[in-house]
């Protein structure tokens, strides 16, 4: 791909989710050099955040233990960040959200959120850090039968892989994820971007034969 696409790679601010450890056993070769960080605690909000407008809900669901809210207030505010495109905020915020839906038991919840990471992380231009959040959210949606978040989470990884120019992997995730969101009944806008995606290839070798006529 040109320099047109080049990103700068945020800074992430936290570290792999716990969501992922039992996966990450099995992960394949790719992810070998994210396997040691792994939690038992969550650290402490940094106090950037902490002292932020979005902390207060979070704060009083934490000091009660109450992870079920926690994780919503979280992913709340990781919402409003993504809003303002302020990347690393909302990566801690999805972070948090993430351990504490672990911690809570709330499997699906956890599996959309490590999908949802996949999708920040994308969208601030790190396809490549996205692709591990959206393979794990695959394999947990398939363990639970949540087809419409195994099919969301292959969208997201097809997007990625097209923007890493893994075209041919790409519009393979595009057809088994028509074919998930399909079967689950999903809003016809992700189907369309699940077609979109599966004809891409066909775009690209078309515009890479005029350039070379």
């Amino acid at each position: 791909m040109g320099d047109g696409h080049a990103h700068a790679r945020p800074a992430w601010g936290e570290a792999p989710p716990g969501l992922l450890r039992r996966l990450l056993a099995r992960a394949r070769s790719t992810f070998d050099g994210e396997r040691g960080a792994t939690r038992s605690t969550l650290r402490e909000l940094p106090l950037v955040l902490r002292r932020g407008e979005l902390a207060g809900p979070y704060l009083d669901a934490e000091r009660t233990g109450d992870h079920r809210r926690a994780g919503a207030a979280a992913a709340a505010a990781m919402d409003r960040s993504l809003a303002g495109a302020d990347w690393w905020p909302a990566d801690a915020w999805g972070h948090r959200a993430l351990w504490h839906f672990e911690q809570a038991g709330l499997t699906l919840q956890a599996t959309r959120q490590a999908r949802r990471i996949g999708d920040l992380r994308s969208a601030a231009g790190d396809p490549e850090s996205a692709r591990r959040y959206y393979a794990e959210a695959i394999d947990e949606a398939r363990d639970i039968g949540a087809e419409h978040e195994q099919g969301l989470a292959a969208l997201g990884l097809g997007e990625a892989l097209l923007q890493l120019g893994e075209v041919t992997n790409a519009r393979r995730l595009a057809r088994a994820s028509e074919t998930l969101l399909y079967r689950a009944g999903g809003p016809a806008g992700e189907i369309a971007r699940a077609r979109r995606l599966r004809g891409s290839e066909v775009r690209v070798e078309s515009t890479e034969t005029e350039e070379h006529r």
